[in-house]
């Protein structure tokens, strides 16, 4: 059965310059790209995404780390793979979320690290399960943005919408 995943590159990963290395890696599972972009991580969009830990003592660092205010880069990659059994194998290939456990050919074992306050800076981020990958992927794209579909949309009608332009 196909499947829909998030991947985030996150700002540690685009720091050590590894975006390359960790889709040379993600191509091994030879799942399709659906979704891809540059992302300057808002607050809101932080603490959405990580709502599952708003409770941990280190929810603020976390956020923090998300938004690249750690490390001096304002984005992370976000990207959607798609196709049979996604979610196994993107997460496979990322390795167990504490660094220190993961396998050492995984890319959280290869790259990631965990700080002096007890963070996990693991360099990517991929869904847990389908239902995390469709609140996910709703949180970080809009449909247009995907090219098949994933989820039913609707078509709303805005009367009074702002957004920016090109001058």
């Amino acid at each position: 059965m196909n499947q829909a995943v998030l991947i985030l590159i996150k700002p540690d990963g685009l720091k050590k310059s590894l975006t390359g290395n960790i889709l040379t890696r993600l191509s091994e599972t030879k799942l399709e790209i659906v979704a891809a972009k540059m992302v300057r991580v808002s607050d809101e969009l932080a603490k959405s995404h990580y709502q599952h830990l708003k409770d941990k003592p280190f929810f603020p660092e976390l956020i923090k780390y998300l938004k690249g205010e750690l490390h001096d880069r304002l984005k992370v990659m976000a990207l959607i793979y798609w196709g049979k059994d996604a979610i196994k194998r993107c997460r496979e290939l990322a390795g167990a979320t504490n660094p220190e456990e993961a396998d050492p050919t995984s890319i959280r074992g290869s790259y990631g690290r965990i700080t002096t306050k007890g963070l996990y800076e693991n360099v990517i981020h991929v869904s847990s399960n389908e239902e995390d990958a469709c609140r996910e992927i709703k949180l970080w794209f809009d449909p247009p943005e995907i090219i098949v579909d994933l989820y039913p949309t609707k078509e709303e009608i805005c009367r009074e919408c702002r957004k920016q332009g090109w001058a």
